[in-house]
């Protein structure tokens, strides 16, 4: 028969199908490479006081087994108040790790993620919303486990990757209305309208925004004043860096409006991740101003063997006069670049391993989360954990074009509450079929 419980108890029974000393040693297989070092660091300068953001190296997979330890870092760009960016902070990686099935080693954990991401900003987004507060928050979430980096994102605050020998690469995608036409096609179909500020005169100004509610972003968590359309529906890209690591910049659009992905990295190569994330700020401030809040996080993946070797020390602060100290600031530079490019002569290669950015549902919670499919039970809504009566779970493709190329009874099923919110963000039409 079918074991129902508690979810609790549920948990505990198929905690128990794996044995923690085989979890153990399939970890220590799994590592052919030793686990890289994580360094970090942050800056930021307030001008509304909306920006929010959450750095943690203490989080483990099996609880109090260290050598399941990974580091969840997050920017919540906040607007028109606080509210759902600190509410974002405090929730979303709760949310996330309670839609990952228990008792998983790491390859399945990390397969089961962007899945369980997904089904975390919406959770975060429905609680936020229950709340009754009007104001919104971008989320960048970057989750970073050994070489694996798993980062899920809706709205602008884009991170970056610089890795030894691979350059630059954009590792979220900017849901903004004014440069994404993905999105204005969506939102237009799912029955939002997309236009300027219009003035008295009919001037049309500043960037694109979604009607009702005028936001510039087309995917936020909270905002529950504009359109069900502005979704928290989060992209999401996992990677795996080569052994040589690399560097993120996480960053708020404080940082983006004044820096390009390429100018950003570039100012703060060669400094530890303290210094970088103030040299981020200071670099777009001066070619900026202070517009907005500005927030930036820099995570360093360091090859264990590099980790000892601390960056070299400032020199002795002696009074220079400031024609040397530019001399000899200049040659330190070079000097040091020398040595770390013999270093890095590696090449590095980043391999992608998953990147999906749709809106829709169906798509992003229709399969299964690991090798096996495995989800956390046919008897919890696959957003938010709640548990359901074998007869009240609705499946994600119900009335979806999906439905023809999947098994709607096989779930994942969705409680009554979230299968409303699914409808809404869908403009209450079948996902997939264009309304012309």
């Amino acid at each position: 028969g079918i074991l129902m419980g508690s979810r609790g108890e549920r948990h505990v029974i198929r905690g128990d199908l794996v044995p923690l000393a085989a979890l153990i040693s399939r970890e220590f297989k799994n590592d052919k490479l030793e686990k890289p070092t994580v360094r970090y660091g942050s800056a930021a300068q307030s001008r509304k006081g909306e920006d929010y953001f959450l750095m943690k190296n203490d989080c483990h997979r099996v609880p109090g087994n260290l050598s399941t330890s990974f580091s969840v870092f997050g920017i919540f760009d906040g607007h028109n108040g606080s509210a759902a960016a600190i509410f974002s902070r405090d929730h979303l990686l709760n949310y996330v790790l309670d839609a990952i099935p228990r008792g998983l080693g790491r390859d399945e954990w990390l397969h089961a993620l962007p899945r369980a991401l997904v089904a975390g900003f919406v959770k975060t987004d429905k609680e936020f919303q229950s709340k009754g507060k009007t104001s919104g928050t971008t989320a960048t979430f970057v989750i970073v486990d050994g070489w694996t980096v798993t980062v899920a994102s809706v709205g602008d605050s884009r991170c970056i990757l610089d890795s030894p020998g691979g350059g630059v690469s954009v590792l979220t995608v900017d849901h903004r209305l004014e440069e994404n036409a993905e999105e204005r096609e969506r939102v237009t179909a799912s029955g939002g309208e997309v236009g300027r500020l219009s003035l008295c005169g009919g001037t049309e100004v500043g960037p694109l925004r979604c009607w009702p509610g005028g936001l510039c972003l087309s995917r936020s968590i909270g905002d529950m004043d504009v359109g069900e359309f502005i979704v928290p529906v989060p992209y999401v890209k996992q990677v795996k860096l080569s052994g040589t690591g690399g560097r993120l910049v996480i960053a708020s659009d404080g940082i983006w409006d004044a820096l390009s992905s390429d100018t950003a990295a570039k100012c703060c190569r060669g400094l530890p991740a303290e210094l970088a994330a103030r040299q981020v700020v200071k670099d777009a401030l001066r070619s900026h101003g202070l517009r907005d809040d500005t927030t930036c996080i820099v995570v360093d993946i360091v090859p264990p063997d590099n980790a000892e070797q601390s960056p070299p020390p400032p020199p002795p602060l002696k009074k220079y006069s400031k024609l040397k100290s530019f001399f000899m600031g200049k040659r330190f530079c070079r000097a040091s670049t020398n040595r770390s490019s013999k270093k890095l002569s590696a090449v590095s290669t980043v391999e992608e391993l998953f990147e999906e950015g749709s809106a829709m549902l169906a798509e992003r919670l229709g399969h299964g989360g690991g090798p096996s499919g495995e989800t956390n039970s046919l008897f919890v809504c696959a957003i938010c954990q709640t548990d359901l009566a074998p007869n009240e779970g609705i499946s994600v493709h119900a009335g979806s074009i999906f439905s023809m190329s999947s098994k709607p009874w096989q779930g994942p099923f969705l409680c009554a509450d979230c299968r409303d919110k699914k409808d809404a963000m869908e403009g209450k039409r079948p996902s997939g079929v264009k309304i012309v």
